[in-house]
């Protein structure tokens, strides 16, 4: 694929994100494909899809998303985007600002790992309790299992 279609690839889902269109967004990964983040860690395929349709739903309307590309070959994409929204468990707003990125092969993505500082996360997310432990193995930890268990859950519906 080129350069110019790989861009493509990585603005159509970011777009469908900010349109909160799972099903385009679904489509731009390929069947095996690889995510990893703080939050959820290292999902599958089914994983994947799934985490946005549960992002989007608990987002709901007031969940904005923006991103900007910095970078694009023929196999790989970086891109830095930004989620705004209420976090599900405690309302509390969250202003996410993460840097992805992207393996591209036949023009879907098969990697796609998000970076974002968990401290400043957990601090949004979770008030006192994310700014005093945030940085803590435990914190991360327990961020991971909530998010995986609340991942298979909705997966179960």
């Amino acid at each position: 694929m080129s350069i110019q279609e790989n861009r493509a690839l990585i603005d159509r889902f970011y777009t469908a994100f900010a349109q909160k269109n799972t099903e385009a967004m679904n489509a731009c990964y390929a069947k095996q494909a690889v995510f990893e983040d703080p939050a959820f860690g290292r999902l599958n395929d089914s994983e994947i899809t799934s985490m946005w349709s549960m992002l989007i739903e608990r987002g709901g309307k007031d969940l904005t998303v923006t991103h900007k590309i910095l970078d694009v070959t023929n196999g790989k994409a970086k891109a830095q985007w930004t989620a705004v929204y209420p976090f599900s468990k405690t309302q509390r707003v969250v202003h996410n600002k993460i840097t992805a990125e992207f393996i591209i092969e036949e023009g879907k993505i098969v990697y796609h790992k998000d970076h974002f500082n968990m401290w400043k996360w957990c601090s949004m997310a979770l008030g006192l309790p994310g700014m005093l432990l945030g940085w803590s193995g435990f914190m991360k930890n327990k961020v991971q299992k909530t998010a995986l268990s609340s991942l298979h859950k909705y997966m179960k519906k």
